[in-house]
């Protein structure tokens, strides 16, 4: 029977997963990060992440390499063996004990606007795409509908009565119950690129003002609206934090399955501005960072920013008031951004993936751009990222080869 099978599979990764997720090694990062995120001297935390957007984690994970036959049990089963395969990367990532099944909660990635994100696509796989706006005419803001925050209680108690029953002696089942305008969905930048599109977008910045303010309140007043009603639920929970690495600090509770409510002052948030790389500090402010502060500023902790350069914006987002930590992104410039940050924030430093581990493998040169950033940053509160890791050219070893060489390099010194 296809279902026992399922769930035979199901539990000899969540008893892989159970062990490894045990091990001592994982409260000694735990300390790691929060003493780092608190400014506390601690070795340089490295990370080396991955998702099914990249396309060399579809095709070692992709719906040909799972077992299972239910897409409910195949998605656990390819969250276990992603979990286990990040052990084997040897980087700092946490495993957590315990499995996440995300509530029905209401919204649709894509869908959250009451219109259709779409895209043209490349034929060729991992190419790049265009937008395909959904806001050509500015009265097709009369069409803008935000998502309200709701759950399914129902389908979510049958999702997690399904997994409780298969691994639930296992592994707790913590219920994510965060909103759908959470992360990407909430900084506004992403889902407005997709609704105007990019290039139509930086020329409303000067064709039309007046109606690009319209659209950017109206989606900082849907997100608000979302975001005090899923607080206002107690929908929040102790993992629902976010801020792309871990979100252990000694200031905010750590994570924890099924903690009961909290609000978003006891979280970190997490904000981006990736389309906005182009955009001058002074337009940025105006027509994004004014809209997104309302935001960000009820959690307790915010780190911002994703692959979008912010050399020359630091300053801006001292505007801030709960910042703490900023992405240093593979077009930024390392020594620039140092200077600026010093130690007021911690830097997450995303060396570029191409000179890492993507276009061949050059131990020379992985060194010598880590050698030259730990040094730019001498004295700071440093983290290393790589991510976006769109291809290992089909030697997933890399990885580990990679966190291998960055703890050398950062334990030599500089």
């Amino acid at each position: 029977m296809p279902a026992l099978n399922d769930i035979r599979i199901l539990r000899d990764l969540a008893k892989q997963y159970a062990e490894l997720a045990a091990q001592p090694i994982q409260e000694q990062r735990r300390r790691l990060w929060s003493a780092h995120h608190s400014f506390k001297s601690s070795p340089v935390p490295v990370l080396a992440t991955y998702g099914m957007w990249n396309v060399w984690c579809r095709e070692f994970f992709g719906d040909a390499a799972m077992k299972c036959q239910d897409p409910f049990f195949r998605d656990h089963e390819r969250a276990l063996r992603m979990m286990i395969f990040q052990d084997s990367v040897g980087d700092d990532s946490i495993l957590e004990p315990w499995i996440t099944q995300r509530a029905a909660v209401k919204g649709t990635w894509g869908q959250l606007w009451g219109l259709k994100e779409e895209f043209i696509h490349s034929e060729d796989t991992g190419g790049a795409w265009k937008f395909n706006p959904a806001i050509r005419e500015w009265a097709d803001l009369d069409k803008i509908k935000p998502t309200p925050h709701e759950i399914d209680e129902a389908q979510t108690r049958e999702w997690v009565s399904k997994i409780q029953e298969a691994v639930g002696d296992i592994l707790p089942i913590d219920v994510n119950r965060a909103p759908a305008y959470h992360g990407f969905s909430a900084d506004i930048s992403t889902s407005l690129a997709r609704l105007r599109g990019l290039q139509t977008l930086m020329m409303d910045m000067y064709e039309y003002p007046a109606e690009l303010h319209r659209l950017l309140t109206l989606m900082r007043d849907g997100i608000l609206a979302n975001n005090d009603a899923a607080e206002k639920a107690g929908d929040y929970s102790l993992t629902s934090h976010a801020n792309q690495a871990t979100t252990y600090c000694d200031e905010l509770e750590w994570p924890r399955p099924n903690s009961g409510p909290r609000k978003r002052a006891h979280l970190w948030g997490f904000c981006a501005a990736q389309e906005y790389t182009l955009i001058s500090p002074r337009f940025h402010e105006e027509f994004l960072l004014q809209y997104q502060l309302p935001i960000i500023s009820k959690f307790g902790m915010t780190h911002y920013g994703c692959c979008e350069d912010l050399t020359a914006k630091i300053d801006m987002l001292r505007k801030i008031p709960n910042l703490r930590s900023i992405a240093v992104t593979p077009t930024a410039d390392i020594h620039r951004c140092a200077e600026q940050i010093g130690k007021d924030y911690v830097i997450s430093w995303r060396p570029n993936p191409t000179d890492m581990v993507c276009a061949g493998w050059d131990e020379t040169r992985i060194r010598q751009i880590i050698r030259d950033g730990v040094k730019a940053c001498k004295g700071l509160a440093l983290h290393i990222h790589l991510k976006d890791v769109e291809t290992v050219q089909g030697d997933v070893s890399r990885l580990a080869r990679w966190v291998k060489i960055v703890r050398e390099e950062t334990a030599r010194g500089v």
